[in-house]
């Protein structure tokens, strides 16, 4: 009788270690974020509809705030993580903002991030990430030049490092191709699908015409022989001709042209259409058509405007997940410019 009880004691134990072991296999890897749209329910509920009020007054000054914000989200989210790092100012030029690929980052993004923080505040002091708001801020432009709303997770902290050393590499660049930018896009669990849905958003904003000019004058060349000044074949002959009187040789770098010729202040699938018609402003852009990888997704997005939404949606709930900060690597800054004395 002793022996039994000694034997059900033992699977009683063995019962129990196993619980425990399936209940922590279900918790969040120690110091993981869990991010919620309701983070802030109890402590700063009115938080998005501050930040929205700001979002819309910004845009009524001018439509660069919607590319410049949503831009300052992709940028930030990919060196350091979703950590607001890259608004930090350095006195030495040294910050994630100074590195080479930041430096075209239009300065209406940082504005309405620093705008929105310091209404919020005044409601709810040191209590909201400049993270979370630059995540709110990134969602309303969107909404707010005819794109698709989602519920923003909130729960993010300020990182406590932002160096410009730390950029180079981890950006997408407008010369990579297909098989380069799914292997960037993947180091965040990001798809080949979402990847093509959050370059979407170059159907709004700007280009500097310095970051594709090598395509219209210089594609091919390898030095004085007949490959120099010769125009990417990919690009649609009129529209290179637009790009081109928009863009001489000599321009200068603060020229600039629509990403999307046919509706730039819109957030539509047109990108999409443009695409497949030769009107790719980037070596980045085109790629996506001419690649058999992601072409499938193109050519739907470009023939269901519901379903890029959907995807778009999907894909920046997933990348404002990445690389947030949680206790001790993280803080509230009071100033979204500068970390925390």
């Amino acid at each position: 009788m002793e022996k039994a009880m000694e034997k059900r004691k033992r699977c009683g134990n063995l019962l129990a270690v196993v619980a425990l072991t399936l209940v922590a296999a279900m918790l969040p890897p120690s110091g993981e974020a869990k991010l919620s749209p309701d983070y802030y329910r109890s402590t700063c509920p009115d938080v998005e509809a501050i930040v929205r009020v700001v979002v819309a007054k910004k845009i009524k000054e001018t439509f660069v705030t919607v590319p410049a914000t949503l831009r300052l989200f992709f940028h930030d989210c990919f060196v350091e993580g979703c950590d607001a790092s890259v608004i930090i100012a350095s006195r030495d030029n040294d910050a994630e903002k100074d590195a080479p690929d930041n430096v075209s980052l239009a300065g209406d993004g940082f504005d309405t991030v620093v705008r929105a923080k310091a209404e919020v505040e005044k409601e709810c002091p040191g209590v909201v990430s400049c993270a979370d708001i630059l995540a709110i801020a990134a969602r309303d432009v969107v909404a707010m030049s005819s794109g698709p709303r989602w519920a923003v997770e909130l729960g993010r902290l300020d990182g406590l490092v932002s160096k410009a050393g730390s950029v180079a590499g981890r950006l997408p660049g407008p010369d990579m191709r297909v098989a380069d930018l799914a292997a960037l896009f993947a180091r965040h669990n990001l798809t080949t699908l979402d990847m093509v849905a959050l370059s979407g958003a170059h159907t709004v904003g700007f280009a500097h015409c310095t970051r594709f000019t090598g395509r219209l004058y210089c594609h091919g060349a390898v030095g004085d022989g007949d490959g120099a000044h010769a125009v990417d074949p990919s690009y649609d002959p009129a529209y290179a001709r637009q790009l081109m009187a928009a863009c001489p040789p000599d321009v200068g770098e603060t020229s600039a042209v629509d990403m999307d010729p046919v509706t730039p202040t819109a957030f539509d699938n047109a990108y999409y259409g443009n695409l497949a018609r030769g009107m790719g402003l980037f070596t980045s852009d085109q790629a996506l058509y001419s690649d058999g990888a992601s072409r499938p997704a193109v050519r739907d997005f470009a023939e269901n405007q519901t379903r890029f939404f959907e995807a778009f949606k999907d894909a920046m709930v997933k990348l404002g997940r990445v690389g947030v900060k949680t206790g001790r690597h993280g803080e509230i800054r009071r100033d979204c410019t500068a970390f925390n004395k």
